[in-house]
């Protein structure tokens, strides 16, 4: 389904250029010539807007007025200010009020777009707040507890990694966040700023492989008119807008040797000076990092600043890729086909129990990222009411090579004899087996807690215990 955006404009002409860009990239448009009606349709749409794209300056009720009313009665729906030249300063107030981002009149095309989709992708995390074993009363758990809790995982990897975060969030401290493309880095950047000091200031993040070289400088500490070719209005940089709140600087690993040196005397000194300026603008803000990169290879090679490595390694995360955490994939698992079962219209009853074994064993080079992309492609596709072999793409079941994470998830051994029915059934227990193996290491043979991981039943657990012989140990603790 097309997402649904409200454009608040007291211009009818802005409102027609933005509702023809927006519908052009597939969205479905609603406008409002000013405040009072955006907040008719907000009332009458029940929560179903996914967008408030508002100006400023507006009679009756303004874009500020619209946006503290928007974050009250629709928190999870983000806004996006649009603003003219001469009001820069009050879009700066209007971020910090809780504004997704801003956009200055005129605006580019490129620019819009981008915004745009990345306000839908939070907007998308916002309405997926998914517990892994299903909903938790806010009586009996913390708030940290809640929001780790919209994490999908309760493997040991995932249980060890939600403690250090209950440790460091709540601290000032520069924080490191390292793992492989598709682990969830903004996910925990998100989480960490929620359960920080600063949870009521402002998130932003900024991804530096989207940003061009010539422009980082510009986008991370902002411009003032006239400071180079374009520049026709003072603009603020992310770390203005960031200001009181937490800036996660993704794939760190990507930023230009110059702007090293500058990142490392804005951490040094807190204060930035925007490209152009004069003066310098004091700045408080909590920076998490995150990458893929191997940065200590990239000091030894002389390609990232010794000084700026150890400056943001204070605090390192490192989050476990999913190879290394197969008793979360199931959740996952249900957790994706329902979602995007409920997106793409297409009534799912179950993911087989051989379909999901295979998915369990593969070795997910592109982790969560990948494992979401692969099952949004199968329930697109999907004929039946579930999901089985026939519908996992060729990759998942022929369980091809990871060259960079290292991993061989090729099949070595010989297709086995005998009727298919028959292989995936011995196949399928035989993973069950491990699982519920694994799980019972893991919680050091605890059953209560292992079946609380594995999203089943205390008695469900020991009778499949009995079935496969893993009852030999005593039962004082069970």
């Amino acid at each position: 389904m097309p997402s649904r955006i409200l454009v608040v404009d007291d211009e009818k002409n802005i409102r027609r250029v933005l509702q023809a860009l927006l519908e052009g990239d597939g969205h479905a448009v609603d406008d409002a010539g000013d405040g009072d009606e955006a907040r008719a349709l907000l009332r009458r749409s029940a929560g179903q807007y996914d967008l408030v794209l508002t100006d400023l300056r507006m009679p009756n009720c303004d874009g500020l007025e619209l946006l503290r009313w928007t974050r009250e009665a629709h928190p999870d729906t983000p806004v996006v200010m649009l603003t003219a030249h001469g009001t820069v300063d009050i879009a700066v107030e209007a971020m910090r009020a809780g504004a997704f981002d801003f956009i200055t009149k005129p605006f580019d095309d490129e620019d819009l777009s981008s915004i745009v989709g990345r306000a839908l992708a939070r907007r998308e995390a916002n309405r997926e707040r998914v517990y892994p074993l299903g909903e938790q009363s806010s009586d009996d758990s913390t708030e940290a507890d809640e929001v780790l809790g919209e994490i999908i995982g309760t493997s040991r990897p995932m249980q060890d990694l939600f403690g250090m975060l209950k440790k460091v969030a709540p601290s000032p401290t520069t924080i490191l966040v390292r793992g492989e493309s598709g682990t969830g880095k903004e996910l925990v950047g998100s989480a960490i700023h929620r359960l920080s000091q600063r949870a009521s200031g402002p998130f932003i993040a900024v991804n530096c492989t989207a940003i061009p070289e010539s422009l980082f400088e510009s986008e991370l500490f902002g411009h003032e008119k006239g400071a180079f070719t374009g520049a026709i209005g003072s603009r603020p940089g992310r770390f203005e807008l960031a200001d009181g709140g937490t800036l996660l600087l993704d794939e760190i690993g990507e930023l230009p040797g110059p702007m090293q040196v500058k990142l490392l005397r804005v951490l040094q000194e807190r204060f930035v000076q925007r490209v152009g300026g004069l003066n310098p603008i004091p700045v408080d803000v909590r920076l998490i990092a995150a990458t893929n990169a191997n940065l200590e290879k990239m000091v030894a090679e002389g390609t990232f600043r010794e000084d700026l490595f150890y400056r943001l390694n204070v605090v390192p995360i490192v989050l476990p890729p999913l190879r290394e955490r197969p008793t979360d994939i199931p959740h996952l698992v249900r957790h994706f086909t329902a979602r995007f079962s409920e997106r793409l219209a297409k009534p799912l009853r179950e993911v087989t129990p051989a379909a999901e074994a295979v998915l369990i064993e593969y070795g997910w080079p592109g982790n969560i990222r990948q494992l979401e992309n692969v099952l949004e492609r199968m329930v697109l596709l999907a004929e039946g009411e579930s999901l089985g072999l026939t519908d996992l793409p060729p990759e998942v079941l022929q369980g091809d090579r990871d060259p960079e994470a290292g991993v061989d998830t090729a099949r070595d051994e010989p297709l086995p004899s005998g009727k298919m029915k028959e292989i995936v059934k011995q196949r399928s227990q035989k993973l069950e087996r491990d699982l519920i193996a694994a799980a019972l290491d893991e919680e050091g043979r605890n059953v209560t807690r292992a079946a609380k991981r594995l999203g089943i039943s205390r008695k469900g657990l020991q009778l499949k215990m009995k079935e496969y012989g893993l009852r030999e140990t005593k039962e004082s603790d069970l």
